[in-house]
This record gives structure tokens, C-alpha cells and sequence, in this order.
């Protein structure tokens, strides 16, 4: 199972990657896997103030939608353009190209109350 370490995660299966003051979101390895082929995204929040655990869009697999919660609260500053029409990028390199959202983050505190690598990696018993 990929996952990075410097990336901070959720029970709800998205990650986390801060580059100063930003954060880049998406979903984990595990949740696109156990999802199937993501064949549409739709992310309606850009420009939009986001809360922590907030849905900031949805993600479409063959046989189920999911909601995409927010791990941290901040304004959407970015929807990875990649996604348009065609996400294979979250199927193939959902922590790099893969990237759904790059957000302000409000609130630094937050981000300490995430799952580390390790702990994100118990809870899905990799």
C-alpha cells in the first residue's frame, strides 16, 4: 500500500500535503482502490470557504458516488484541472497528478489533530 509519509491523513480517506501556506487534498491510495475506476469528479466549491469535515465535492466511481470531506478548513483556491473529463490521474497517482483541490489553510491547529502514515495505515490494515 502507497503511503506517503510526509502526507497527513483521514478516517475518511483523504490526505493532506501542506506547501507553506496551501494545501494540496486528495483521496488516499486505499479509497480510490476500494472505490473502482473514479470515472467523474465534480468539485463545485472553488473560491468557496470550506469547513473541516465539510463535503467540498464528490467523486464518481462505476457503481457508487462518495462525497469528499474537507480535512482542514480554508478557501478553495485550485480544482486540479486534470479532473475535467477525465480523472485517470486520481486512479494512477492519486497523491501526485491525482490532486483534487489546493486550499488556504485557516486554521494550522487542524492539521495536528490528522492521522500520521502510520496511523492512517493501521486503520485501513495495511
Amino acid at each position: 500500500m502507497n503511503l506517503p509519509t510526509e502526507l497527513k491523513y483521514t478516517k475518511e480517506h483523504e490526505w493532506v500535503r501542506v506547501e507553506g501556506d496551501v494545501a494540496y487534498i486528495g483521496i488516499t491510495d486505499h479509497a480510490q482502490k476500494e472505490l473502482g475506476d473514479i470515472v467523474y469528479v465534480d468539485i463545485d466549491t472553488l473560491d468557496k470557504e470550506v469547513a473541516q469535515n465539510e463535503v467540498f465535492g464528490t467523486v464518481e466511481a462505476v457503481k457508487t458516488v462518495s462525497d469528499l470531506f474537507s480535512p482542514i478548513t480554508g478557501t478553495v483556491l485550485e480544482v486540479n484541472a486534470h479532473l475535467d473529463g477525465s480523472p485517470e490521474s486520481v486512479n494512477s497517482d492519486p497523491y501526485g497528478d491525482g490532486w483534487m483541490i489546493k486550499m488556504s489553510v485557516a486554521n494550522t491547529s487542524e492539521l495536528e489533530g490528522l492521522l500520521t502514515a502510520e496511523a492512517y495505515g493501521e486503520l485501513i490494515g495495511a
